[in-house]
Formats: C-alpha cells, structure tokens, sequence
C-alpha cells in the first residue's frame, strides 16, 4: 500500500511539471510588457571601443544548428528579417552575462562578436536605430537579428512581429578609429562630423565666449557657472545638435553652445568641480580630442 501512495505522489509531481512553463522563464510565449504608462524612450546606443569578451568567441550548438562566432565584426553588413523579443526573456540574464532589459537598445545576433555595436535600417520605412549587440539569438532560418521591444518600437515595428532591415557594425578599433558597414575607415571626429578645433589661443575664445554667454544669460535661468570643456567648433547647427546629445549621453556631462559669428562652440559643462573638470578634459583628449582644453567661466 505505501509503495502504491509513493508511485501515485510521484505520477503527481510529473504531471504538476509538465503543465508547468518549461526552462528557466516563466513564460511559454514571448510577448510585449503587459503595462506601458509612456512609450519606451528610445535613444540610440552609444558607439565606442569594448573589448570582445572571448568566452563568447566559442563555436556553440542550437537545436541541432553549429554556429562559429565571429573574430571581428569590422565590415560585417547583412540584410534580412529582425524579429524582437520582450516580456518573457526580460530580467534574464543575456549570453554576454549582462540582463536583458527590454526598454532598452540592444540586440541578439548568432555569430557576431560580443559587445558589438550595429546600425539597423528598416527598409520599409527608412527608420534607423544604433543597438548594442550582447545576446545571442533568433535561431530561426528566416531571421538575422533579434532586437529589444524599445528598438522595435523606434523602428517602427512593434506591433508586428518582423521586418526587414539591413544591419552595418559600427566597429571601433583601440585608436578610436571607425568602420561602419563597409564604409572605409575613418576618425572618430569624422564619423560623428567634428571639423578640427581652430588653433587660435584660448583667451579670445575665453573673452568671445562670455560675451555671448552673458547674452544667453539674459534668457535663461539657467547658471552658467562653472568649468566648460571647449570640444569642437562647427558651423552646421542641426549637426551641433547632435553631437551634443551624443557627447552628453557618453560623458553623462550637460552640453552647452555659444554661438560666435555663424560658428557653434560645443562645450561640455557647467561643472563646478576643477578637478572632475580635469579628469573629463584628459579622458577627452585620450579618445580623440586632443585639442580640447578648459574653460572658467564666472558670471
């Protein structure tokens, strides 16, 4: 009789595991986030230079399929479908060893280096987002990549569960150098379309940049106090723009810009500490800016 109960108890803990989700989700079918009070925001990834991490660099088997990763993503375009992936895989860790955050810019690709970098086009509508690459995935025959819900929605394709797009690696080598798809290789400056810093000394900057910003005052609450670091000058205000938002989501330092004639003075700051001033200065000149240099402006 007790070992008829046991042989029972276990036919019920079978069966209680099989009508239970599979795996380590607890989802049987991937869907978008139940609630969204605010679309996701969707800024771009920012480009820059990680080391590949080499315990991702292994040849690896899914569902039957051998996949051999990449060396280097440098040059590396392809067209095809990108699905995405939401709910169920969010909160869960990626193969890079980083967890999945669907709000997010960041994407799943089989054989790419891992962190990479990738501009992806919708060719159905000519909409584009930069992702990062620390997943792998689709492991579907019909699918290239496999991209968070928040660049499904810049993209414009949330609400349907593929299109079609082409990807380019935004490669960045230990120099700062770039390579986007099979452009050739250029500066960083040029990428992001900094012209040379003008050679002229910093005093006349100095006294032509507080002239301008003491108009500027004039029609701002905002304090201007503090140390700026001067980065480039350009005179294409919408291109301004946006190495601004750039430069002030990599060094998590506002932006600010006097304009001096028909020239757009791009500077980070206000910061009130000389030395954090300092630190940021010298990381600057270290990727890529070596003409930079700092600003004291008291009003």
């Amino acid at each position: 009789m007790r070992t008829l109960l046991l042989i029972l108890f276990a036919s019920f803990i079978l069966a209680a595991c099989k009508s239970a989700p599979s795996g380590r989700y607890t989802q049987h079918q991937d869907t978008a986030p139940n609630h969204v009070a605010k679309m996701p925001e969707t800024l771009d990834a920012v480009p820059k230079y990680e080391a590949y991490r080499m315990f991702n660099s292994r040849p690896y088997k899914v569902l039957g399929k051998h996949y051999t990763p990449l060396t280097s993503g440098k040059g590396f375009e392809e067209v095809g479908y990108a699905s995405w992936y939401g709910q169920k895989f969010h909160g869960h860790l990626t193969s890079n060893g980083e967890t999945y955050n669907m709000f997010a810019m960041s994407a799943a690709h089989k054989t790419l280096p891992l962190p990479s970098y990738v501009r992806v086009t919708n060719l159905d509508n000519d909409k584009q987002a930069i992702v990062r690459v620390n997943d792998r995935g689709p492991f579907h025959d019909n699918r290239i990549i496999d991209l968070s819900y928040a660049a499904a929605v810049k993209l414009g394709y949330h609400n349907k569960g593929t299109a079609k797009v082409k990807i380019e690696v935004i490669h960045f080598d230990p120099e700062n150098n770039v390579t986007v798809g099979v452009n050739p290789t250029v500066t960083y400056d040029e990428y992001i379309g900094i012209a040379p810093l003008p050679s002229a000394p910093i005093s006349s900057d100095v006294a032509a940049n507080a002239s301008v910003q003491s108009d500027n005052l004039q029609q701002t609450s905002i304090s201007l106090d503090g140390y700026f670091i001067q980065v480039a000058a350009l005179s294409n205000q919408k291109k301004a723009e946006s190495i601004s938002n750039v430069l002030s989501a990599l060094y998590q330092v506002p932006t600010h810009m006097p304009v001096v004639g028909n020239v757009y003075k791009l500077q980070l700051g206000p910061i009130e500490d000389e030395a954090l001033a300092h630190e940021l200065l010298e990381q600057l000149k270290q990727n890529g800016y070596p003409q930079a240099y700092k600003i004291k402006q008291t009003l």
